[in-house]
């Protein structure tokens, strides 16, 4: 049953990328569409693991690999850097040499080799694609490097959102979102710890929860907050 909820996660980032990049074209905002494009690069991650889950295609596992495993978190994380960074030109040359690493990656993955094994797809593609899929050290290095970069700017500056909206005591609603965030955020990373206890299947659950808390947490954190003095003057405006 499990194996199924990746076509709902599928579902469910393929909404987050339209919303946010509908609120991209109403606020502009570069962030906004650095992070609809990191959400379609989640979203074409699991929906290649959902097609793995009915037939095994060599391509889909490497296009899996390279959105899902290798790409999401660094383009998620590049537009918190976008939102947070305010020193003029410095997100954009680190988009310029992720958008060039994204490149590279897909030319190494592409181009590696499969090995002989063989896919079983009552089984996650994360449990069994060492087996099958050829990666140099240059793949295995990049996605170490493309991960960490992403999951330290997303995570660490949704805290850090948080964070100065707690000290300033403003904007409550944005601290909760942003920890949500970053709980989402996190969630992905439960699969390793899933694969290790002989859980593979609870994979599919991480990816999905991930998801969907990210999503909530963008919906509080980009609620409209009505001002404390906003009420009385809508009544004293009625009044008069």
């Amino acid at each position: 049953m499990l194996r199924f909820l990746p076509f709902v996660s599928t579902c469910v980032t393929i909404i987050f990328a339209a919303v946010v990049f509908a609120r991209y074209r109403r606020r502009r905002g570069t962030h906004l569409l650095v992070w609809a494009i990191g959400l379609l690069l989640y979203a074409l991650g699991t929906a290649m693991e959902a097609l793995l889950g009915l037939t095994f295609q060599p391509q889909a596992l490497k296009m899996w690999y390279l959105t899902g495993a290798m790409l999401t978190a660094a383009w998620l994380g590049q537009g918190t850097m976008f939102l947070l960074v305010r020193r003029r030109g410095v997100a954009r040359v680190f988009l310029g040499v992720l958008a060039a690493l994204s490149l590279l990656g897909a030319w190494l993955v592409f181009s590696a080799p499969t090995l002989g094994g063989s896919y079983d797809v009552l089984v996650p593609a994360s449990a069994q694609y060492r087996d099958i899929l050829s990666r140099p050290g240059a793949v295995v290095a990049l996605t170490i490097s493309l991960n960490l970069y992403g999951t330290l700017l997303l995570v660490g500056g949704a805290l850090w959102s948080a964070w100065l909206f707690w000290r300033k005591q403003v904007l409550v609603h944005r601290v909760l979102g942003n920890v949500l965030i970053a709980a989402g955020a996190l969630a992905p990373a439960m699969g390793g710890t899933f694969l290790r206890l002989g859980l593979a299947d609870w994979l599919y659950v991480s990816e999905l929860v991930g998801a969907a808390i990210m999503f909530v947490g963008f919906i509080q954190a980009t609620m409209p907050q009505e001002s404390p003095n906003a009420a009385p003057q809508r009544a004293a405006a009625r009044a008069t």
